[in-house]
């Protein structure tokens, strides 16, 4: 990355849904394509934990298609809805958005209510261990066995 890329900002615009954030991101792109901002573009980034998922355009406030399909949104219908995501997983993904963006000289502009990722883009995360399927597996048998009340009392005498 350039020094250049490196000084042009990271714009966050969040709040809650229904506020105009997605109203506010696209007059900015417009104001950079007109020439109107110091840089020749703003691209958005989705910064929801809903809107990742194909098919989940219902309660999800996602931009109609015609929008998406004027001014792309990175980070939307990016999963099946039976994948998960993870603010860990957005925050790499995110991360090397906002690179590739400031590379081409263009403003990130991240757009969504998910204050989580905000947070994880903005302070980083804790190291977690990765999750573990074959445990996983095993509660969920006992769980299948016994009942999940019994797997709580348990997990309330070790905690």
């Amino acid at each position: 990355m350039t020094a250049v890329a490196e000084t042009i900002p990271a714009l966050f615009l969040m709040g809650p849904t229904a506020s105009g954030k997605t109203g506010l991101a696209l007059a900015l792109h417009a104001e950079a394509a007109a020439g109107r901002l110091p840089w020749p573009a703003a691209e958005i980034i989705s910064v929801d934990s809903a809107q990742v998922y194909r098919s989940m355009d219902i309660g999800t406030a996602k931009p109609e298609p015609a929008v998406l399909a004027a001014v792309p949104h990175a980070l939307i219908d990016i999963l099946d809805p039976a994948e998960s995501y993870s603010a860990a997983r957005f925050r790499d993904d995110a991360l090397a958005l906002v690179a590739a963006i400031r590379a081409r000289g263009h403003l990130p502009v991240l757009v969504g209510g998910t204050s989580l990722y905000f947070r994880a883009l903005e302070y980083g995360l804790s190291e977690l261990p990765p999750a573990d399927p074959e445990l996983r597996a095993q509660l969920e048998a006992e769980a299948q066995l016994r009942g999940w009340p019994a797997l709580h009392e348990r997990l309330a005498a070790l905690d």
